[in-house]
């Protein structure tokens, strides 16, 4: 199918789902003042297999079949829902929901990293080389060499969204293995697996069942389950289908903004000076490993 140019209607989707996932940095920070990071994110994956598989079911989606299929499932739950999602919640225990976002920046570099060792067809170059670079650069900037050097509570969180950002990196190439597959029921059974791979660490370490929730806490959890995964997913989908990966991939660099603006104003956070670089040099590696010499006609 030849894909129409961007309109006026895919950049709103576009940018409704930047300011979806830029909030969902405040909703985690939230979120963890009551409930455990373990449960905080089986809660959200639930509520959001449930509803993607009523999605599916009403589409006449079937769930995905096949033991590779399900191998390739599984790994993509982990990496793309299960230890990420966990990464985050346990990072902004201690650290703002704004810093959280702008390491999660790192992202799309780290897939850039990846393909080259892992595909044949997405090798390094120059411009991806120096892409990679300056996240680097960001992150060291952001983090700080002392800070490395002591590794306090807080760096540890830090690393762990940094490590969640690596998380998704591997997603971007597990899940090529699994393009094809009717995309509601493949997102609802991605959310179910990684529901299942929490459900022992929840009930082991957090103990779910002596948390007194009130309603504030659980309309976050509903917030996180439907709107940022579930909802999220279907627009992601959605933008990808009309207008590609390549269009979509853009959304790197607002989710970081967004997430700033909304720990800024809501949540009062006022991140160091330092953050601010960092996010301005992680962002122009990014722009730097997206950009693409004009071809020859």
């Amino acid at each position: 199918m030849t894909q129409t140019p961007p309109g006026i209607r895919d950049y709103a989707l576009l940018i409704l789902l930047s300011a979806i996932w830029g909030s969902s940095f405040l909703f985690i920070k939230l979120g963890v003042e009551a409930v455990p990071a373990a449960t905080l994110t089986l809660a959200r994956l639930v509520l959001a297999a449930i509803f993607l598989a009523i999605v599916a079911r009403m589409a006449g989606q079937a769930m995905p079949r096949g033991l590779r299929t399900w191998g390739f499932i599984v790994l993509a739950a982990l990496t793309g829902n299960a230890l990420p999602f966990t990464l985050i919640a346990w990072g902004e225990e201690s650290i703002d929901s704004g810093l959280a976002a702008i390491l999660m920046a790192v992202m799309p570099l780290t897939t850039v990293l990846l393909a080259h060792i892992f595909t044949k067809d997405e090798k390094m170059t120059p411009r991806k080389a120096l892409g990679v670079a300056l996240g680097i650069a960001g992150l060291a900037v952001l983090i700080g060499p002392e800070k490395l050097s002591r590794l306090g509570d807080d760096t540890l969180r830090q690393l762990a969204v940094a490590g969640a950002a690596f998380c998704y990196g591997v997603n971007a190439i597990v899940t090529k293995h699994l393009i094809g597959l009717p995309r509601r029921a493949l997102a609802a059974a991605l959310m179910a697996a990684a529901a299942a791979m929490l459900l022992p660490f929840s009930l082991f370490l957090d103990q779910p069942w002596k948390l007194s929730l009130g309603a504030d806490s659980l309309a976050v959890l509903a917030v996180l389950g439907i709107l940022h995964t579930a909802l999220g997913t279907l627009i992601m989908l959605a933008l990808v289908r009309r207008q590609g990966a390549s269009f979509f991939s853009q959304i790197n660099f607002m989710v970081p903004l967004f997430g700033v603006l909304f720990g800024a104003s809501i949540l009062l956070e006022r991140p160091p000076p330092n953050a601010y670089g960092a996010l301005a040099i992680i962002l122009l590696g990014v722009a730097a490993a997206r950009g693409r010499r004009p071809r020859r006609p």
